[in-house]
């Protein structure tokens, strides 16, 4: 069984294509069961393409403390699996 901690250590990997094709099946096997892996996946995700876009854009005062805020009380959680 692949943990929670394995599956977000390989999501760069995944996102960039560069997973192998049996990672990639346990990583999809994993999100469609795991709702907080599937959070992650989906921000990581959206982030990208937000960063892809050549926009320049404001975020609000302290978006960036509040993002790093959730992002580490997902890994809490997560490595509490």
């Amino acid at each position: 069984m692949v943990t929670c901690k394995t599956i977000i250590g390989q999501l760069s990997d995944y996102l960039d294509g560069n997973a192998s094709a049996e990672m990639r099946e346990k990583i999809e096997r994993h999100l469609r069961g795991c709702r907080r892996c599937s959070a992650v996946y989906d921000s990581t995700r959206k982030m990208l393409v937000i960063m892809g876009d050549e926009e320049v854009f404001e975020v609000p005062e302290g978006y960036g403390t509040r993002l790093h805020s959730f992002v580490d009380s997902l890994v809490a959680r997560t490595k509490s699996n």
